[in-house]
C-alpha cells in the first residue's frame, strides 16, 4: 500500500510562487510514474503535470508550461511541484497520484494507482 500526503498550498498573491510537496511512504517513485492534477470549484479534475518514474521525461499542460516545475527527490521519497508566476486561475485543490503507466500524461484517472488527499492553493489577484 503505498500513501501520499501532500502538503505546501497555502493563499498567495498573484505573481507569488508556490512549491507543493508530495511525500511517498516508500520507494514509490522508482516504481511508479506521477502526475499532479488540480480541481477547481466546479469543474473536473484536471492533469497539470507529470514525471516518468525514477525522475525522467516531464510533461506539462499548455497552461503552465513556463511556470511550474515537477520534480522528484528519490532520496527523500518525495516529489514536488514547483509553482512560479501564479496565477487566479491557478486555484484549485492540488493532488498527487501514481501509476504504473510509463508516460502518466496519457494515463486515465483510473489507471492510477494510489492518490494523495489533496492540498488547497489559493491566488489572489
Amino acid at each position: 500500500q503505498v500513501q501520499l500526503v501532500e502538503s505546501g498550498g497555502g493563499l498567495v498573491q498573484a505573481g507569488g510562487s508556490l512549491r507543493l510537496s508530495c511525500a511517498s511512504s516508500g520507494r514509490t517513485f522508482s516504481s511508479y510514474s506521477m502526475g499532479w492534477f488540480r480541481q477547481a470549484p466546479g469543474k473536473e479534475r484536471e492533469f497539470v503535470a507529470g514525471i516518468r518514474r525514477n525522475g525522467g521525461i516531464t510533461y506539462y499542460i499548455d497552461s503552465v508550461k513556463g511556470r511550474f516545475t515537477i520534480s522528484i527527490d528519490n532520496a527523500k521519497n518525495t516529489a514536488y511541484l514547483q509553482m512560479n508566476s501564479l496565477k487566479p486561475e491557478d486555484t484549485a485543490v492540488y493532488t498527487c497520484a501514481v501509476t504504473t503507466s510509463f508516460s502518466p500524461w496519457y494515463a486515465g484517472l483510473n489507471e492510477y494507482d494510489y492518490w494523495g488527499q489533496g492540498t488547497q492553493v489559493t491566488v489572489s489577484s
